[in-house]
């Protein structure tokens, strides 16, 4: 073969490459905007049927996963390869992946679990994990959760589902817990008396339950009281803290000795 031929041969292997790159390039970019289409356009569907946000975000993940998947096996036939053999390899390194990061398998499983059973959804304020804050996202394989000082926080999902879930949401209201050290010599009846008129002037305090007061116990320093004002969860710092300068002025009007201590019993 003369030096022609080579350059010849060369040239025409060369091209025929580039276009089959460059044809895959572009089955990869419209590939990768039909995913990201046909994600879109579920999730717009299952918005319209009004679907709990925690599925949706559950439900696009997995489906842009599962179609990224085919496009490679669609770029990797183009090429030639035998899908056939490839989609063996892939379950066998999918077999040795799973061995190996068996947590992940995990996870997903208690993410599905999560999405059925439904023990909280996006946006309510739980306690999941070891962490307390509000849902952002159910994922594949994580729940992400905003703790209240705005703090992102990724949870694995079979953490979550494996422990214990408080949801203080999922309930009309829930109490605030202060427990106010009153000082010796104070009469327990009228404590209770000026503290239950000035938690029912808090601002979103619930009236019905009315806020409880009672004679919790003595100490050394004096007689303990349990305030415990009722408020939805969306106002419950404000309840919480409005509580304590409401106690705070109820002494000092009253003529009592400001409050030695005022502990919160709950977060």
């Amino acid at each position: 073969m003369n030096p022609d031929q080579v350059l010849t041969t060369i040239t025409d292997v060369g091209l025929r490459v580039a276009l089959q790159v460059l044809g895959a390039l572009v089955v990869f970019i419209v590939g990768r905007r039909l995913i990201d289409l046909s994600v879109r356009l579920i999730s717009g569907a299952l918005t319209r049927q009004h679907v709990d946000p925690m599925l949706l975000r559950y439900v696009g993940n997995f489906t842009a996963a599962a179609l990224n998947i085919v496009l490679v096996m669609a770029i990797l036939g183009y090429f030639g390869v035998e899908t056939t053999t490839f989609a063996a390899l892939v379950a066998a390194a999918g077999v040795a992946i799973g061995m190996a990061w068996s947590g992940l398998l995990a996870h997903f499983a208690a993410g599905a679990f999560l999405i059925v059973l439904r023990p909280f959804k996006v946006g309510d304020f739980v306690t999941a994990g070891g962490v307390t804050g509000t849902v952002r996202e159910v994922g594949m394989f994580a729940t992400t959760i905003v703790t209240p000082d705005n703090v992102v926080t990724v949870v694995g999902n079979n953490a979550v589902f494996g422990d214990t879930i408080q949801n203080f949401t999922a309930n009309p209201y829930r109490r605030v817990d202060l427990v106010v050290q009153a000082p010796h010599g104070v009469d327990p009846g009228q404590v209770e008396r000026i503290l239950e008129e000035r938690l029912a002037k808090i601002p979103n305090v619930k009236s019905d339950p009315a806020p409880d007061v009672e004679l919790l116990g003595a100490s050394l320093a004096g007689p303990q009281f349990a305030v415990r004002p009722y408020c939805h969860n969306d106002h419950y710092w404000q309840v919480y803290f409005d509580a304590n300068r409401a106690v705070a002025a109820a002494f000092g009007e009253a003529g009592f000795p400001a409050p030695a201590t005022v502990i919160a019993t709950r977060t």
